[in-house]
């Protein structure tokens, strides 16, 4: 699913320019869905966190049963030499992935040696400081654990995120705020989610229904070394109803203010400014 203008693929040993076959038909992942992925950004000729993505890189495909080929600062070293193909004002989206080839003695569990690795490099452009959303209610939820591996960041999960985005969409709205099998906020159907009220900040505590992802652990630690206090907690539908700002954090766009819940409206407001001020210094204070 190529989205960009340039695309450079490192496979077997290798980079490649474009968008090349790297899987078989047979492949255990081409048809049971072992595979897992992260992504990171390159702005500014910078990329933040890209060893905590790196690394949860490994630690999804521990989670799918597949062994990772590739320690985080051998996976960080070959991201770096395929950004050397992209200019320094380039915005990259940055994709490693595993995935298995063959599957073990029962077929549907994968063969844990047989992991393939891929890093995509994808032209994406940052989203405009001005860009902002809309959320509506789901009638689809995150699974738990005993049900899906929600500890991964796993391709089989993203069809259920899908059918969130169509049913939003059909209702007018660019994404779906979701509830956790118990019926709490876990996040949206692309991003972790954030909400003020009265000059503090609350977010979805992690209960292992949804990643807490590394942009939103990184926006908590600016805001509260900021002198903001950020709530983990517990939140229903009537908290973003009652809220005064509602704002998304997710690796693409990083921040992006929500302007509507349903029938609630919101403004665009100061302290979703303030994150993405305090995120993009952060960023630019990295080497």
């Amino acid at each position: 699913m190529a989205v960009g203008r340039t695309i450079r693929t490192y496979f077997n040993g290798s980079w490649q320019n474009g968008n090349p076959a790297v899987m078989r038909a047979a492949d255990h992942a081409m048809w049971l869905g072992s595979s897992v992925f992260d992504g990171a950004r390159f702005f500014d000729g910078r990329t933040p966190d890209l060893e905590l993505h790196c690394a949860r890189t490994n630690a999804s495909a521990g989670a799918l049963m597949m062994t990772p080929t590739l320690s985080t600062a051998q996976m960080v070293e070959i991201i770096r030499d395929g950004l050397e193909g992209f200019t320094s004002g380039a915005a990259v989206y940055i994709r490693p992935m595993y995935w298995a080839a063959d599957g073990d003695e029962t077929l549907i569990a994968p063969n844990a040696d047989s992991t393939q690795f891929a890093v995509c490099l994808e032209e994406i452009p940052m989203a405009a400081p001005e860009a902002s959303a809309t959320l509506t209610r789901t009638r689809f939820r995150r699974p738990v654990l005993e049900s899906a591996v929600v500890n991964a960041k796993a391709g089989c999960l993203y069809p259920n995120n899908a059918r969130m985005l169509r049913e939003a969409r059909s209702k007018g709205f660019s994404n779906a705020l979701v509830l956790d099998a118990m019926g709490n906020v876990a996040e949206t159907a692309t991003t972790n989610v954030f909400m003020v009220r009265d000059g503090e900040v609350f977010t979805p505590i992690p209960n292992s229904t949804f990643l807490a992802g590394i942009t939103r652990a990184r926006h908590i630690s600016n805001l509260r070394a900021d002198g903001m206090t950020v709530h983990e907690c517990v939140l229903g539908y009537r908290d973003f109803e009652e809220a005064d700002e509602i704002f998304l954090s997710g690796n693409m766009s990083k921040v992006t203010p929500v302007t509507a819940f349903d029938d609630c409206r919101y403004q665009a407001g100061p302290v979703a400014k303030r994150v993405r001020d305090l995120y993009w210094d952060w960023a630019a204070s990295q080497r």
